[in-house]
């Protein structure tokens, strides 16, 4: 089939290889998010999939909008059969949809009717799930509620963050990908309609829902740690100054510690919560590289029952 691929970051790189590689399909061309600052220069930059079709010699679509007349008006031009879907981060008008014969087919990070929305992997991570996966599905105008193609399954990892099991998905989900496009080509694949029950939201997990609260049990601080790794990063407050906190071991033999509490030897440094310690892994004070917890205490000197908050 002719396709074009829409897709913006890293997540969506093993999808359009994949794509590229087949015999079956040609990519005519890729829809992206347009270019954004990043890095510490914040310099402004393609998106990981610009980058790779440019290299691929492929044409780059960037509209500002998915609705944008311009925009709508190439992709008619180019004539794709479909448009599969991943990690685009823009929502597409019925304008946009309507263009393919075949449809848009989205590769959503949970199995579906769970976890629709911006952060199926990271709910997934913060809610203590034992297993998510990938679904394929038909985008219609309501959010990730299309029919479904397929679907895998991976368990969740008890030291799981949401980056190292998004990774796992986009190399496993291109493959679904793959097959569910031969699937739709061939006839042979029919998408079926999610079922009414069994459905949960994951919006975007925003900066100030990455704030450690450690009033909280141990387990609840070390799911929203692991959640929120790389993106947004989860943070405390040390000093009237920010803290990013890398993902925590618990310590559930330590000595008991109030909430927020710090305790710190040359090797460890141990913070309280509402049912025993955990202990941190890197830290990232403010202004500040990352560092190991154990660095950081040796060059803070904490004073005696000073707290994170």
């Amino acid at each position: 089939m002719r396709l074009v691929f829409a897709g913006t970051p890293d997540t969506a790189l093993p999808s359009l290889r994949a794509l590229l590689d087949s015999p079956r399909h040609e990519v005519a061309a890729v829809v992206t998010r347009p270019d954004a600052q990043s890095g510490r220069g914040r310099r402004v930059h393609p998106s990981p999939v610009a980058q790779l079709a440019e290299e691929s010699g492929i044409e780059v679509l960037k509209p500002a909008k998915a609705g944008d007349p311009d925009f709508l008006e190439r992709l008619r031009a180019i004539g794709p059969d479909c448009c599969p879907v991943v990690a685009y981060g823009a929502l597409l008008p019925q304008t946009a949809l309507d263009i393919p014969p075949r449809g848009w087919i989205n590769l959503h990070f949970s199995v579906l009717p769970a976890w629709r929305g911006a952060a199926p992997v990271q709910h997934a991570v913060l809610h203590g799930d034992d297993v998510t996966g990938a679904s394929t599905f038909r985008i219609v105008k309501e959010l990730d509620a299309g029919p479904v193609f397929g679907v895998l399954t991976e368990p969740i990892r008890d030291d799981d963050t949401s980056g190292t099991l998004l990774a796992r998905l986009a190399e496993a989900g291109a493959g679904l990908l793959l097959a569910t496009l031969d699937g739709v080509e061939d006839g042979a694949l029919e998408a079926r309609p999610q079922p009414a029950d069994g459905v949960s939201l994951a919006p975007k997990i925003e900066v100030d829902d990455a704030r450690v609260d450690w009033a909280a049990p141990a387990m609840r601080v070390d799911r929203l740690v692991r959640a929120c790794t790389p993106a947004p990063g989860a943070w405390t407050e040390f000093r009237g100054q920010r803290v990013k906190i890398g993902p925590v071991r618990l310590a559930p033999d330590a000595d008991k510690l109030a909430p927020g509490e710090i305790a710190a030897t040359r090797k460890t440094v141990l913070v309280g919560t509402a049912s025993h310690p955990v202990e941190l892994g890197e830290v990232q004070p403010q202004g500040k590289r990352q560092m190991t917890a154990a660095e950081w205490g040796r060059g803070v000197r904490f004073d005696d029952g000073e707290t994170l908050v």
